[in-house]
């Protein structure tokens, strides 16, 4: 009998360091994938190299992003984003199969959701996030939003709506499901 406590205590000790072994991987692999993140500048689908820099201003060059040293690149973001969602909201709008009331348009950071549509007020909410994403992933969440004006679920019928207006959604929802 003692022999089976033995061998259940070592095999408790291989599984807990088996387990140790396995989350310190995956520790690891999160850590450096942030820190290449951070070395790492996007936007509008491009990425950039990061040059820390005592001007004033972002500026983009052809491969690098000189920023500034405590500059706040979200409010950045934000003041790029605006114009380029609502140009695109307008060409979605104005292209769109069915007839919907014009939505508001609203923008913030958020950690689950790539857009959001309040279909009693008709505002229309954008992650900031997509500022960094190639534009047809913007239009993709966009039409995705506008959809919900006709159809508030993610029904068969909502994702006929997405389809007549992307044809090639499903490819566009992948593709940002590998950057959540």
């Amino acid at each position: 009998a003692q022999g089976s406590e033995e061998d259940k205590s070592r095999l408790a000790e291989e599984f807990e360091q088996a387990y140790l072994e396995k989350e310190i991987e995956r520790m690891y692999e999160f850590q450096k994938k942030k820190e290449s993140y951070e070395d790492k500048f996007y936007y509008l689908g491009k990425e950039y190299d990061v040059v820390g820099t005592n001007e004033k201003e972002v500026r983009l060059g052809t491969s690098k992003v000189f920023i500034p040293k405590d500059f706040d690149i979200n409010k950045w973001y934000l003041e790029k984003a605006r114009p380029v969602f609502q140009e695109h909201l307008d060409a979605c709008y104005h292209k769109f199969s069915r007839v919907i009331p014009y939505p508001t348009l609203k923008i913030r950071k958020m950690k689950s959701r790539w857009g959001v549509c309040n279909t009693k007020t008709h505002a229309v909410t954008l992650n900031l996030e997509l500022i960094k994403r190639e534009t047809h992933l913007l239009d993709y969440v966009i039409y995705h939003e506008l959809s919900h004006l006709i159809e508030g679920n993610h029904s068969k019928r909502f994702w006929n709506v997405v389809e007549e207006n992307f044809p090639d959604y499903k490819e566009a929802r992948d593709e940002l499901k590998r950057y959540e």
